[in-house]
C-alpha cells in the first residue's frame, strides 16, 4: 500500500490509495500468495528480522499532517540496523495488529504512534478503520489461495 500524494505527481490534488501486490503486480506472474511464502521461506532461513517503517503522514489527514521527517526516519532506519529495537518493550496496534516499540532513540514517542500525533482521535480512529478495511477489500481477490496464516493477519475491523 502507499498513497499518491498532490505534488508528487502530474495530476494528483488530493491523496488517492494505491494498492499494488509485490510493489510490483504488472511484473509478478504467480499469485501473491506464492511471493508471501517465499519470503516466509528465505527469512526462516536466514533467521531475518523484518521492520516495517512508516514514513507516511502523521500528525492528520492531508492538509492538516506532515510526512514523517527524514531525520526521524533515518533515526528508526538506525536503530534497526543497529539492533536497538530487537529487545525493546511493545505495543500491539488494535486494527493491524503489528508491534511497535515504545522508544526509539532520536524519535519522539509520539510520532511512533500517529493516533498520537493527531489533535482529532475520532479523526484518527475513523481513517485507520476506512484504511483497515481497504486492506480488506483489496485482499479478496487474492483470499482464495492465501494460507491460513496470512488470513489471520488481516486488520481487525470487528
Amino acid at each position: 500500500y502507499t498513497a499518491r500524494v498532490a505534488g508528487t505527481e502530474k495530476g494528483v490534488t488530493e491523496p488517492a490509495p494505491v494498492f499494488s501486490a509485490c510493489y510490483g503486480a504488472p511484473f509478478m506472474p504467480l499469485h501473491p500468495d506464492r511471493y508471501a511464502e517465499l519470503l516466509g521461506q528465505r527469512l526462516e532461513e536466514h533467521g531475518s528480522t523484518v521492520w516495517l517503517i512508516n514514513t507516511g503522514w502523521t500528525g492528520g489527514p492531508y492538509g492538516v499532517g506532515e510526512r514523517i521527517s527524514i531525520p526521524y526516519t533515518r533515526a528508526m532506519v538506525n536503530a534497526v540496523l543497529d539492533e536497538k529495537l530487537d529487545d525493546a518493550p511493545m505495543r500491539k496496534d488494535p486494527i493491524f495488529g503489528f508491534e511497535i516499540p515504545l522508544h526509539v532513540p532520536g524519535v519522539p514517542d509520539e510520532v511512533l504512534f500517529p493516533r498520537d500525533t493527531w489533535t482529532d482521535k475520532a479523526a484518527y480512529d475513523a481513517q485507520e478503520l476506512k484504511l483497515a478495511k481497504m486492506f480488506q477489500e483489496n485482499f479478496r481477490k487474492y483470499a482464495d489461495q492465501a494460507t491460513e496464516e496470512i488470513l489471520a493477519a488481516s486488520p481487525n475491523v470487528s
